[in-house]
């Protein structure tokens, strides 16, 4: 990584403390069930997205990132029973996370989990995991208790990054899911000025940017999947302008961290969706 600004080191330094106010905040909101144990699922993507234990791995660390499992229809392993991974919400996971996690590492003086944690709404302990990732978002399929669950989660401080989706049809089923979480909140298109585009690294035109699919490219296509050329950066807020949801549509992020040591994979966006992955998580941190 290039020198880091002192600008850089300043915001990042912050992040340790803010975490454990975000994290206070959300137990006190509802006593949750004790934490699951660290545990790893087979991806549907296969070796493309196995990772190593890193040897750090049992290590606690101020920060985790989490990675939200939830139901989809009759897709995957186990006869696509999502709870044993397999299914789709283990896109890019855990390559993907794991190279987010190293990136975090080398910027950030917090202590970051050198592995994911995946939450299962339904085990009740989603408070102590203030940032998750959905994967391959359209597909999530959330009963009537997740999406209350996921509601109470983000208005007590919790932030979700979802990601990794395509086209018009997929929009509308991602965004069904969406609405048992939030029936009444607006989704609006970000602009080039939110703070989420700027927290550590300025990023002043990312919303005309769109982040590759890898399984495009590789098809000698463009990047993009089911139509879905022009990319939108959207998201939910709460009643004081805090954002809650920040979703990638028409954008593979997760792709472009799972594919960053890959020279088929352009570096200018690798590199760019690792500074945007650093600003979700400073931004779901400090806010």
């Amino acid at each position: 990584m290039a020198h880091l600004s002192s600008r850089v080191r300043a915001v990042v330094a912050l992040t340790a403390t803010i975490y454990l106010v975000a994290t206070a905040t959300l137990l006190a909101a509802d006593a949750p069930a004790p934490p699951r144990e660290f545990r790893v699922y087979p991806s549907f993507e296969g070796e493309d997205a196995d990772a190593p234990l890193p040897p750090d791995w049992k290590i606690p660390g101020e920060l985790v990132i989490g990675r939200l499992m939830y139901p989809s229809r009759g897709f995957g392993f186990f006869g696509g029973d999502w709870r044993q991974g397999g299914t789709s919400w283990t896109d890019d996971y855990p390559r993907g996370d794991r190279t987010m996690i190293q990136m975090l590492r080398r910027l950030s003086r917090t202590s970051v989990r050198a592995v994911e944690q995946p939450v299962n709404l339904d085990d009740g302990d989603s408070s102590y995991w203030p940032f998750l990732i959905v994967g391959l978002a359209q597909a999530w399929e959330l009963t009537d208790s997740q999406a209350a669950t996921l509601r109470g989660y983000l208005l007590h401080g919790g932030f979700i990054f979802c990601d990794s989706f395509f086209g018009e049809r997929n929009w509308e089923v991602f965004q069904e899911s969406l609405r048992r979480v939030f029936p009444d909140r607006p989704i609006v298109d970000l602009t080039d000025e939110h703070p989420i585009f700027h927290t550590v690294y300025d990023l002043p035109h990312m919303t005309s940017v769109q982040i590759p699919n890898m399984n495009s490219l590789m098809a000698g296509g463009d990047g993009s999947m089911a139509g879905g050329r022009i990319p939108r950066w959207r998201g939910v807020s709460d009643d004081n302008g805090r954002l809650m949801v920040l979703i990638a549509f028409n954008n593979d992020v997760a792709d472009a961290w799972q594919w960053a040591d890959d020279v088929r994979y352009p570096a200018d966006k690798a590199n760019l969706a690792l500074r945007l992955g650093v600003n979700v998580a400073v931004y779901a941190m400090s806010h």
